[in-house]
């Protein structure tokens, strides 16, 4: 059966130009100039006899129309691309690879320059997510995310290693801020991140400690950031006491950017590789080379490993992570 489509050329450029909100936008991703994009949509507009466009062209909206075909295109490509990916050689091209963005920043780069070193001949392209727990969803060959400990069955997933929680404040703060036991975050600049609101309450829980007075209270202005990437900064430049899992700051601690006088907890969360349904080797490769990062990494000291009476009364090992 013949179906009288329009041009594919002019349904990508109007799916980039409808998905990035700019021709500008859609020109760069496509590698043509917007002059090639605006003509490609016009071409599709009068192919369909509707417009898709309007707004001018420093702020286009989507008609009705456009906003039912943008995501029906994005979805079709999607499922082009990721077909033509298993049908093709395995051996090229990039490895994609998502996890969320804090970790890619503080964990996953200051390593990558090892894998290249070992395996020069494999290309890995970085992707970020927020909420990601699917690599075929992703659209991706790898998943970097966090579950639940102990919740890892099914075959798609490897289980690499498991979240620990612990304050962290910068020494100039430490210097002005007596935290010795739990009790003493009371009345503390607490830092919070909105993606993860329920992070003290979660260490707290953990640790046996009391959750710190000041989360039953509107948080104070200029103490909550965006992402966690932003808020262990704040930490690093003495804003306020920022609750950290160990692997986005052994590399602070280790240097003394950061101090961690109460040591650190297991949340309940493991952090989990999740791959596509269909495997090759170059995702094998990656695969072991994170398990052997994640086997490298130490064990988070607990509160007597960092000079520290233990304020819950334990070993400092029982309050590791291990």
């Amino acid at each position: 059966m013949s179906h009288h489509l329009p041009p594919l050329t002019a349904l990508r450029a109007f799916e980039a130009a409808a998905r990035l909100g700019r021709m500008s936008a859609a020109a760069d991703e496509l590698s043509v100039t917007p002059g090639a994009i605006s003509r490609q949509v016009r071409q599709l507009e009068q192919h369909l006899g509707v417009p898709l466009f309007d707004g001018t062209k420093a702020r286009p909206t989507l008609t009705p129309a456009a906003r039912m075909l943008q995501p029906v295109l994005t979805t079709a490509f999607a499922h082009i691309a990721d077909t033509v990916r298993e049908i093709s050689d395995e051996g090229r091209g990039p490895l994609d690879v998502t996890c969320f963005s804090t970790f890619t920043v503080k964990w996953l780069i200051p390593r990558l320059f090892d894998f290249q070193a070992r395996h020069p001949g494999i290309d890995v392209r970085l992707r970020t997510t927020d909420t990601g727990s699917d690599a075929d969803r992703e659209h991706c060959d790898l998943l970097i995310t966090a579950e639940e400990a102990n919740g890892v069955q099914d075959a798609a997933a490897q289980r690499l290693f498991p979240e620990c929680l612990g304050p962290v404040l910068s020494p100039e703060l430490a210097r002005r801020v007596a935290l010795h036991r739990p009790v003493d975050l009371a009345g503390q600049p607490l830092l919070h991140t909105r993606t993860r609101r329920n992070a003290w309450a979660m260490w707290a829980a953990a640790a046996g400690a009391p959750v710190p007075t000041l989360l039953s209270a509107p948080l104070p202005p200029g103490s909550e950031f965006e992402h966690y990437y932003f808020t262990l900064e704040a930490a690093v430049r003495g804003l306020g006491i920022a609750v950290a899992p160990w692997h986005l700051v052994t590399d602070d601690v280790r240097s003394g950017r950061l101090l961690a006088p109460l040591g650190f907890v297991a949340s309940g969360y493991d952090y989990v590789l999740r791959h596509r349904a269909i495997s090759h080797p170059r995702m094998d490769v990656f695969c072991m080379w994170l398990q052997m990062q994640a086997k490298a990494a130490s064990i988070p000291p607990g509160p007597q490993e960092a000079g520290q009476d233990d304020p819950l009364g334990r070993a400092g090992s029982a309050a590791c992570c291990s």
